[in-house]
């Protein structure tokens, strides 16, 4: 497998939570672990790219300018792959 930029797992992370979801579905998801998985949620919320929901389980979803990101991303990765 190969390793991943900071900017591929960003974008999964922020796919993955589009509707909302759990730090364990993420996990399982973008191929990450637990103590790997929390810096990245930390710095999305802090670059309010991705909000944690109050209450009982804690779920993560993409804000708007989260989503303009992911399909940025998305759309870059897009155009160099075709070389």
């Amino acid at each position: 497998m190969k390793n991943r930029s900071r900017h591929e797992i960003f974008s999964k992370i922020l796919k993955i939570c589009t509707n909302g979801a759990s730090k364990t579905r993420i996990v399982y998801q973008a191929n990450l672990n637990f103590r790997t998985v929390s810096p990245y949620l930390q710095i999305l919320i802090k670059n309010n790219l991705l909000e944690a929901s109050e209450g009982g389980q804690i779920l993560y979803k993409t804000t708007k300018e989260g989503t303009n990101l992911q399909e940025t991303i998305s759309q870059v990765n897009k155009a160099l792959s075709h070389e």
